[in-house]
């Protein structure tokens, strides 16, 4: 993807009074988008921005099952830093060993979803055996 057509209006771009904030998903008491919005809207009186989701996942079984229940809690995040305004997710992801190859095409498709929400999703790897 070329950056080209976004230069002007990242040149037009200027620092804010908000402070960039990460926010860890075991803190969120609900994902409902009404506590969402209100948070939001807190941590932004507050003088605060949530700039980033972070969260931890575990692949700890060798099955398709699995992977897709938990890959499925990952979009709960992706759709969650969506509402918030949060443009990054960090997972820390645990890896089952054995399961490397269902989980990374899992996570690639999760990748591709997380893009299209306006989100980059950065994952980091701890291969346990």
């Amino acid at each position: 993807m070329s950056t080209g057509t976004f230069d002007s209006a990242i040149a037009a771009c200027r620092p804010t009074s908000l402070d960039p904030v990460a926010l860890p998903a075991s803190a969120l008491e609900s994902t409902a988008p009404e506590y969402l919005r209100d948070l939001r809207a807190e941590l932004n009186d507050d003088g605060q921005t949530p700039a980033e989701l972070t969260a931890s996942v575990a692949f700890d079984e060798n099955c398709s099952f699995a992977v897709q229940e938990t890959v499925d809690r990952v979009r709960e995040h992706v759709r969650t830093a969506s509402h918030i305004g949060a443009s990054r997710i960090t997972l820390d992801v645990t890896v089952d060993s054995g399961a490397e190859g269902k989980v990374t095409a899992a996570l690639d498709a999760a990748r591709e979803h997380a893009r299209r929400e306006g989100v980059t999703l950065v994952v980091e790897w701890d291969e346990s055996g």
